[in-house]
């Protein structure tokens, strides 16, 4: 019986490790019906009580009950020395936290880590999940559909779709004029934007008032592109690689069980990119929000962290007085 045991998971092991393979072979008969690159938009699933559902929806939510059942599973009996996918999760949020604390000091990183952990793991995890053989290649043929159109995958890599990248950059920076009001207050949050910086005299303070106006309203400009470039930096790094896995895939020249070869080392690549984009976005967002609030850290050490005086040396006046 062990021995049968053994026989039957070291089979079952070699058909997992086939299976990305056989996928990835299959695409260009997954994609036979016209799907033969990856649409800028997301398709259109189903359309249940006039609610459109797309296969970039689907993504997500099947992503994110994913990172919810491991949380659960990972605190479902906490110990106090932690093993197995405890330990994992703990690891992972530790690293984490002094990762985002060494950018933006304890504070911050104590009002903020929940949303730019949660936003890394999210936007990691929804990488890599766009590059599970299968995605973009499995799904419905549509009849009567315009020719091109009549393939509808079911999954889609949901950071290809501009409509998620748009939604966590405007969330991003509601918190961020949330977190700096909070924290400085409107008035210095304007004054941090147009006030002099540094000490003048009152003659250069008048000519320089001037110059920090158009320097404030350059910044104002800057502050309204950041979200822009931060959804279009992520959507475009993940559709281009994305789109370049496809096209290698259904390259003309490949016999049909080889389709998997030519992309096979640019998957690798994406995994690393998948990674790194996950790290820059999160990064970017951590330094915009401590470049906003750095000044009153500075204002709050100053005041209410102010080192006492030292002590008189023994037989100075001042110790005998």
């Amino acid at each position: 019986m062990p021995s049968r045991s053994r026989f039957v998971a070291l089979q079952f092991s070699r058909l997992v490790a086939l299976v990305p393979f056989l996928f990835l072979g299959l695409g260009e008969a997954f994609a036979a019906s016209g799907h033969d690159h990856l649409p800028q938009s997301a398709e259109l699933v189903a359309k249940p009580f006039g609610i459109p559902i797309t296969n970039s929806m689907i993504m997500v939510w099947v992503v994110a009950l994913g990172i919810i059942i491991v949380c659960r599973l990972a605190t479902k009996k906490m110990q106090l020395v932690p093993s197995g996918l405890q330990n994992l999760v703990e690891w992972m949020v530790e690293s984490l936290f002094n990762f985002f604390a060494g950018i933006m000091g304890e504070h911050l990183a104590r009002r903020s880590f929940w949303f730019f952990a949660t936003s890394f793991i999210l936007i990691l995890c929804c990488n890599w999940a766009g590059l599970i053989p299968g995605v973009g290649t499995i799904g419905l043929t549509a009849e009567n559909a315009p020719a091109g159109d009549q393939f509808r995958p079911f999954f889609r890599g949901a950071n290809a779709d501009l409509n998620l990248t748009m939604a966590m950059s405007a969330a991003f920076f509601g918190l961020w004029f949330y977190w700096a009001f909070t924290e400085i207050g409107p008035k210095n949050f304007i004054a941090h934007i147009f006030a002099p910086k540094g000490d003048f005299s009152k003659l250069m303070l008048v000519l320089m008032v001037p110059l920090f106006l158009f320097v404030g309203v350059i910044e104002v400009i800057s502050i309204a592109v950041r979200p822009v470039a931060l959804m279009f930096r992520l959507y475009g790094n993940v559709y281009a690689g994305e789109n370049m896995l496809e096209t290698l895939m259904i390259m003309d020249k490949v016999p049909d069980f080889l389709k998997w070869a030519p992309a096979l080392p640019f998957y690798f690549l994406e995994l690393l990119v998948g990674l790194i984009q996950a790290l820059v976005f999160v990064l970017l967002c951590a330094v915009f929000t401590k470049l906003m609030c750095e000044h009153h850290d500075e204002d709050h050490e100053e005041s209410g962290h102010a080192e006492p005086d030292p002590e008189p040396a023994a037989g100075s006046p001042a110790a005998k007085s």
